[in-house]
């Protein structure tokens, strides 16, 4: 921003990271936060969690609570030989036999069906047919007459006759008792909850979240001292889970969990260990073009004197060991201005960035507005803990721009698409006292407006160092001539042109645009060459990133025009 020289519209992809090394995150990230956060990112609701919620979220260790209560191993293996017996015990084929027999001959013994019902009715008993029974019951239209209450009863039997069969098909049966209907109706459900108890003690034995458990329905198969033995585990369990919850700034309310500011800079940590571990040096991507002034901090590269340097700065070894080259190492040892080396130092100016968020109905492609909102969580973070002396501010873009504060960000979703057509060509005045934003479609990309409300945040900021970083996916598709908004799609040129006036006007007051763009199913050459043009005029940049790694990009570019090398 400070070399006035910098050439604009470059367009970079960046394969690889090349960054000034960073300060490394104070704290590991929290897979608890992470990964409740990353839901509410996704559903845009940072609503309470329920103590469920949150110890599946939860990920325990085991053997932290090996030795305590009975073993799952052993409960396991009751229930499985519980089954075993059932399976041995009994054969299925008499009584399947026995339902069918119930259902043909209660559909003989009912009231004769009117000549309209008859066909139907002869056709769905022979076909066994549920859904075509049920029809013909509300064909009827008297629910008390006897024709009715016979049809109820048939769907009733058969209903009876779906369940026999899917135990049947569901389980293999090997024994030689036989079975009375209602009885194997029994037998079902009590596999059936055997079954659900295996798959949560299997779940439990490799998470330690015995919470999963139903221990009502476990305790029909237990006995009650090693159920005594489990409810103490899982109290257990359950307070260490509260602990964690409390560690990572989940505060309890009313029996549920909601996050705090703690849980927030949690999250924020965890981004920011994530960027950081993942940027490694390269020669590919380097920014050129540095920013020039007095710095106060040395760094370990000199250079040659230059008239206006301090020699506060002096690399004093450097200097007398240039002197003693020139000459020969001759005594006494003569300084000249040419032998004396200067530490070159880091300028760590006040900047001021407004994010534009693209929220438009596109952004739904490949979850790419999760992306968007990691990133302003993650930039927030950064300047919050390292700069806390810039400015940064965010603006949500759809047919309007928006301005958001952090706190907003979880909650900001793409715009459901309410147009579907392939031509649309909409204006609106605004200035009518009948005309509100709820009453607008919702869905379109207005770069230009969004644009023009992060020129008047950055407008009061005392600093060269300005810039919006905008986020979209493509062209914009909406903009206001004076109060009246169009909405245009196909892009249309005029939206274009509102747009590039708007740029034009940030680069009049010494703001960049740096352009992010992310993958979309519509981008196109034309996206490209949109977003080169724009920040073309504003001596900015294009970046090109995959959607997951937006945040690092972002991040990355921020941190190294804070930190570019002087000189």
């Amino acid at each position: 921003m400070a070399n006035s020289k910098k050439i604009g519209g470059i367009v970079q992809t960046y394969l690889k990271y090349d960054p000034v090394k960073f300060p490394s995150p104070t704290q590991p990230p929290s897979d608890i936060i992470s990964s409740l956060m990353n839901g509410m990112l996704a559903t845009g609701n940072s609503r309470e969690l329920t103590a469920e919620e949150l110890a599946r979220a939860i990920r325990i260790d085991p053997e932290q609570f090996s030795g305590f209560g009975p073993s799952i191993d052993q409960m396991q293996a009751a229930l499985e030989e519980r089954k075993r017996k059932i399976l041995s015990s009994y054969e299925t084929k008499s009584v399947q036999l026995e339902a069918r027999k119930r259902f043909q001959k209660h559909s003989k013994n009912g009231p004769k069906a009117s000549p309209d019902l008859k066909h139907h009715l002869l056709e769905a008993v022979q076909q066994e047919q549920l859904y075509d029974l049920e029809r013909i019951y509300y064909l009827i239209g008297d629910d008390a007459s006897p024709f009715a209450q016979h049809i109820a009863q048939l769907i009733a039997r058969l209903a009876t006759k779906y369940e026999i069969d899917e135990l049947v098909s569901k389980y293999q049966f090997t024994g030689q008792q036989s079975l009375g209907v209602s009885e194997a109706i029994e037998i079902k459900e009590e596999l059936e909850k055997i079954d659900e108890l295996l798959e949560q003690l299997k779940e439990a034995r490799d998470t330690a979240q015995i919470g999963i458990i139903d221990l009502d329905q476990l305790s029909e198969f237990m006995d009650q001292e090693s159920m005594q033995a489990l409810g103490e585990l899982q109290q257990a369990i359950e307070e260490y889970v509260r602990d964690v919850a409390e560690q990572q700034g989940l505060a309890a309310k009313n029996g549920k969990f909601e996050l705090t500011p703690q849980a927030y800079r949690v999250f924020q940590s965890s981004l920011l260990s994530r960027i950081f571990s993942n940027l490694k040096e390269s020669k590919s991507g380097r920014h050129n073009g540095n920013v020039t002034g007095e710095g106060a901090v040395e760094l370990q590269s000199t250079k040659p004197y230059e008239f206006g340097d301090s020699l506060t700065h002096m690399d004093i070894p450097q200097t007398f060991i240039n002197a003693m080259l020139r000459s020969n190492s001759q005594l006494p040892v003569q300084l000249k201005p040419e032998d004396i080396e200067i530490h070159r130092t880091r300028n760590n100016p006040k900047s001021a960035t407004v994010v534009v968020m693209d929220m438009s109905g596109s952004m739904r492609y490949d979850g790419q507005y999760i992306n968007v909102k990691r990133m302003a969580i993650a930039m927030e973070g950064l300047i919050r803990r390292e700069f806390p002396g810039d400015y940064l501010n965010f603006v949500e873009m759809y047919t309007f721009g928006k301005i958001r504060t952090s706190g907003e960000i979880i909650d900001l979703m793409p715009k459901h698409v309410s147009i579907h057509d392939p031509w649309v060509q909409l204006k609106v005045d605004m200035s009518r006292e009948d005309v509100s934003e709820t009453m607008i479609h919702q869905h379109f990309t207005n770069i230009q407006h969004s644009l023009r409300l992060a020129r008047q945040l950055l407008a009061s900021q005392d600093t060269p160092n300005r810039q919006i970083v905008l986020i979209t996916d493509g062209l914009p598709t909406a903009h206001f001539e004076d109060n009246m908004l169009y909405m245009l799609y196909p892009p249309h040129p005029l939206t274009e042109a509102a747009t590039m006036r708007e740029g034009a006007m940030c680069a009049r007051d010494g703001i960049t645009i740096n352009t992010f763009l992310v993958p979309s199913w519509s981008q196109s050459e034309e996206d490209i060459r949109f977003a080169h043009r724009l920040s073309e005029q504003t001596k900015g940049r294009v970046f090109f990133t995959a959607g997951g790694d937006l945040d690092r990009f972002v991040v990355w570019d921020y941190l190294n025009r804070k930190r570019e090398i002087l000189g």
